[in-house]
C-alpha cells in the first residue's frame, strides 16, 4: 500500500463534493463543519465545485472528478475530506486520473456514497479513510463525547504503530431537521451503547481493512471498478448501511451475492456497523439473516463475524483505513490496527 504523510497542525485540507451538492442546500451545516475542522488546527481550501448548486453538481460528474484530481495534484493540499455523501459518485469514476493520484498520494476521507471513490483509489494502491464527512460528523463534533475528537487527533497527528478501537459510550441515529438553522451542530437523542455483538469465531485473525456502504457497493458490481477475484484474499471486510435503511431481507440478498462470488471463503473476517434507525426487532432479524447466509447457506462456521460496531451512519463513528492491517482477537474480544496508517 502507498501511504501518504501524516498530518500536522497548519496543514491544508481540500474540501470536495464527489456526489451530492449538500453545501449549497444546507450552507449552515456545511459552514459549521468547516469551522470545527479549523478548530482542530487545519487550513481549508474549498475546491471550485465543492459548493455548487445541487442540480449543477448532479449534471456535471466530470467537473466533480476534476476537483478530486486537482486536489491530489495540488502541492499545497495535504489531505482531502468530502463534504457529504449522496447517491451519484459512481458516475465520477471514469474521470478519475488513477496515474496522477498514485503519483501524488495523500489522505482522502469520507463515507456512505464516497465508498465508490475510497474503494477505487484503494484498489489502485493507496490507503484511504472511511470516516466522518464535513456535514455529517465534523459539523456535529461538539455534540459528541471527547473520545471522538481524541480519535481524530490521535490518528491524524500521532500516527500510532498500533491503535485499538473501543466502543463510544453513546450514539445517535442521525440529526434533527437541517432546514431549521437552530439545529446546526446538533444530533438526535443519544442512546447508551450496549457494545458489539460477537456472532461467531474463536480465533485470532489478521487482514487488510476494506469495505464501506453495502448499498453503494451494489452500484459498483459488474463494473470495471469492482475488485478482482483475488483482491478479496485475507481482507477484513466491513459493511455499513445508510439512512435509507435497507430492510434486513434486502441486506440478506446483498450478502448472498458475496457468498456466490466466494468472498466469504477468501476474507479473514466480516465486521458490520451499527445499522441506523433499526428497531431491536430489525437488529435481531439482521443478525439472523447474516448467520443464515454465512453459516447455513455457505457453510462457513469459522469466519469471525462482529456486528453493531461503531462505524457508519450512526454517530460518533470510527475512522477505518482501507489497506491497513488489522487484527481481531475473538477470545479477548479486541479489534485493533497493527501498522501505521501514514508515513512519518
Amino acid at each position: 500500500m502507498i501511504k501518504s504523510k501524516k498530518l500536522t497542525k497548519g496543514d491544508t485540507i481540500a474540501i470536495v463534493s464527489p456526489s451530492w451538492g449538500g453545501p449549497s442546500t444546507f450552507p449552515h451545516i456545511y459552514n459549521k463543519g468547516i469551522e470545527n475542522l479549523k478548530k482542530l488546527g487545519f487550513k481549508i481550501k474549498e475546491f471550485p465545485f465543492a459548493k455548487k448548486d445541487a442540480d449543477y453538481t448532479y449534471n456535471n460528474p466530470k467537473f466533480r472528478a476534476k476537483d478530486i484530481n486537482d486536489a491530489f495534484k495540488d502541492p499545497e493540499v495535504k489531505g482531502i475530506i468530502t463534504s457529504i455523501g449522496g447517491d451519484d459518485s459512481i458516475r465520477i469514476l471514469p474521470y478519475i486520473d488513477a496515474k496522477l493520484i498514485k503519483k501524488n498520494p495523500k489522505i482522502i476521507m469520507g463515507y456512505s456514497d464516497t465508498t465508490t471513490l475510497l474503494t477505487y483509489i484503494n484498489q489502485i494502491g493507496l490507503v484511504t479513510l472511511h470516516g466522518p464527512s464535513i456535514m455529517a460528523g465534523f459539523s456535529q463534533m461538539d455534540s459528541f463525547e471527547d473520545t471522538f475528537k481524541k480519535q481524530i487527533t490521535d490518528i491524524f497527528f500521532n500516527n500510532p504503530s498500533t491503535y485499538e478501537y473501543k466502543s463510544f459510550e453513546s450514539y445517535c441515529n442521525g440529526y434533527p431537521n437541517w432546514c431549521i438553522k437552530s439545529n446546526t451542530g446538533k444530533t438526535k437523542k443519544m442512546n447508551k451503547n450496549k457494545g458489539w455483538d460477537w456472532i461467531q469465531g474463536d480465533s485470532v485473525v489478521q487482514g487488510e481493512l476494506f469495505g464501506g456502504n453495502i448499498e453503494v457497493f451494489e452500484f459498483m458490481k459488474s463494473t470495471k471498478f469492482w475488485p478482482k477475484e483475488d483482491f478479496w484474499k485475507n481482507k477484513i471486510l466491513f459493511f455499513e448501511t445508510s439512512e435509507e435503511k435497507p430492510t434486513p431481507d434486502q441486506v440478506k440478498y446483498m450478502l448472498r451475492n458475496y457468498g456466490m462470488q466466494g468472498i466469504f471463503n477468501k476474507i479473514s473476517a466480516l465486521i458490520i456497523g451499527r445499522p441506523m434507525r433499526y428497531s431491536n426487532k430489525e437488529k435481531k432479524e439482521l443478525k439472523e439473516n447474516v448467520i443464515q447466509i454465512i453459516r447455513t447457506e455457505f457453510n462457513n462456521k469459522k469466519l469471525p463475524i462482529i456486528m453493531n460496531m461503531d462505524f457508519g451512519h450512526t454517530d460518533p463513528q470510527w475512522i477505518l483505513p482501507l489497506g491497513i492491517k488489522a487484527q481481531i482477537d475473538c477470545k479477548n474480544k479486541s479489534f485493533r490496527l497493527i501498522e501505521k496508517i501514514f508515513e512519518d
